[in-house]
């Protein structure tokens, strides 16, 4: 995958929690604008589960795309295609690996949240869940929304603050709309006056959607 355009390559992913061989689930993380791979692990952490393997994708330069999630699409190509192909490849890889997406979580923070939110609505199906931190769908105002497909049921978590500096408040109540509307059970949940972080509501929500997807079977 190193010849991706926009230089992110899947081959400085990490690894942890339990080996693919003996994990129930998986959960691919991705981290915010600048910052690491790692930083993602210690959510890995708090979700306490021992039998979940956790990859963790690392951005070229710290950044999946260089302009805010806000500005126009073409503004940050081709970063995005590369990001969005990426995730891609790892979906394709924990398929092979033999956990298709419906066994797979996915948990994006930030800039990782809005990339999370954005793969899912081009590439809808069921995933095992979807949990966007701190993000919303990418692009300017009166981006069209004429995603194709169905999320089939995927649950999806979008915590945010109503006073985020770089994430508006509107953009996740349209991201909310757009995901029920391709069948997502979305449970959106605004914390006011939160800073730009990741609180415990979020880690308790996002582990109970691990505990479900754990349950659901491999």
């Amino acid at each position: 995958m190193a010849g991706q355009q926009g230089a992110h390559t899947i081959d400085t992913t990490i690894a942890a929690g339990a080996p693919l061989t003996e994990a129930k689930a998986a959960v691919i993380l991705v981290h915010g604008r600048g910052a690491t791979a790692e930083s993602m692990l210690p959510l890995a952490d708090a979700f306490g589960r021992d039998d979940v393997a956790y990859l963790a994708p690392q951005a070229a330069g710290r950044t999946w795309y260089p302009q805010s999630f806000l500005a126009p699409i073409e503004a940050n190509e081709p970063h995005l295609s590369s990001a969005l192909a990426l995730l891609a490849a790892l979906f394709a890889r924990l398929d092979a690996d033999g956990f298709p997406a419906d066994q797979v979580g996915l948990v994006g923070f930030s800039q990782g949240a809005c990339l999370s939110s954005e793969f899912i609505a081009r590439n809808p199906r069921r995933y095992g869940f979807v949990a966007a931190l701190t993000g919303g769908l990418i692009g300017p105002e009166e981006t069209p929304r004429d995603y194709a497909g169905s999320l089939d049921g995927t649950p999806v978590f979008l915590g945010s603050s109503d006073v985020d500096p770089h994430v508006p408040l509107q953009r996740v109540h349209e991201t909310a709309a757009v995901l029920k509307r391709l069948g997502a059970e979305v449970d959106a949940r605004v914390y006011p006056g939160m800073a730009h972080t990741v609180n415990e509501d979020e880690v308790e929500a996002v582990k109970d959607l691990l505990n479900g997807l754990v349950g659901y079977g491999h």
